[in-house]
């Protein structure tokens, strides 16, 4: 991702396999489940678009998508980057419902390609996965009156240096079959995950993301007690969402951009700090809380809000 401003710019293992054996007795978000799925991905190391790391990550998340009997969907692309054609895919979990209405629920799952470290991306991008991995588990089981869309995506970070063709490959690529599919109109809303495990979570006010959607989304973080973590704090922060948004859609992005102990700096962002020490299965939980809290009044909201798109 890159923030807005010119402060800061650049794009933002079975071990555990036996708990992702799908478990909808609980509706809760198990936070424990949730951080297994960040440790597996990290233990898997750098998964850059196109890497050994990436097609493994890619396993991992579709049979635990499967695992909780979800129907897979890929989407394999090409993109032209600085370093030459790569291979890229978007993966979709969805859960059914009214045919008519999409809800999105993203995040990205490669990780910066830097050459002086082998950079793991515990929090920068395993956490929003391991997020979404645990909602696969428990969203199945709720009667949802929209169709829900758990989109995994590649290709969010830049190869060489953030720019409107090197970045948002993922997004940008599902945006464009949406559009010449005709189902961009059917999505009422997508929600971006992206740094949610930072041990010292502090959210940010993501100010291009539509008004309406945060707001809601932090009306509830209030209602749970989490008031402390969805801050006030505004940034602009170009995402995986801003696609969506040049297309009309409703979006927000859900995203601790001041990863590290001190306050309001990223001094772990894209570093070797980026670790399994330095994120909290305590921080997804209240991701999840939130989210499981909030989608049937984004469900209710978007209705009236996509008839006049």
């Amino acid at each position: 991702m890159k923030r807005l401003g010119g402060h800061l710019i650049v794009g933002c293992c079975l071990l555990f396999a036996a708990v992702c054996v799908a478990d909808n007795s609980s509706a809760s978000f198990d936070a424990a489940r949730a951080f297994s799925h960040l440790h597996a991905l990290v233990e898997i190391g750098p998964r850059p678009p196109d890497s050994p790391g990436s097609s493994q990550a890619q396993a991992y998340i579709m049979d635990a998508l499967a695992r909780s009997g979800l129907d897979v969907r890929e989407q394999p692309f090409v993109s032209h980057t600085p370093l030459g054609l790569k291979q890229m895919k978007n993966m979709v979990g969805v859960i059914p419902g009214p045919a008519d209405s999409i809800i999105i629920i993203g995040a990205h799952y490669d990780t910066k390609l830097i050459k002086e470290f082998p950079f793991v991306g515990a929090n920068d991008g395993a956490s929003g996965v391991a997020v979404l991995l645990e909602l696969a588990r428990i969203l199945p089981a709720r009667k949802n009156p929209a169709t829900i869309w758990l989109v995994f995506l590649d290709g969010e970070e830049a190869l060489v240096r953030w720019s409107a063709a090197d970045s948002l490959y993922g997004s940008r690529h599902m945006v464009s079959r949406l559009t010449e599919s005709g189902e961009i109109s059917k999505v009422r809303a997508m929600i971006l995950l992206d740094m949610v495990g930072d041990a010292h979570l502090s959210l940010e006010v993501e100010l291009l993301s539509t008004s309406w959607l945060r707001k809601l989304v932090w009306d509830k973080a209030r209602k749970l007690g989490y008031t402390a973590y969805f801050t006030d704090n505004p940034e602009s922060i170009q995402d995986d969402h801003v696609p969506f948004l040049k297309h009309g859609v409703p979006a927000l992005d859900i995203i601790d951009f001041h990863y590290g102990p001190a306050s309001r700096t990223n001094e772990y962002w894209h570093s070797p700090a980026d670790s399994i020490e330095n994120v909290s299965p305590r921080s997804l939980k209240i991701v999840g809380d939130v989210l499981l809290e909030s989608l049937p009044d984004i469900i209710k909201r978007s209705t009236s809000e996509l008839s006049h798109r």
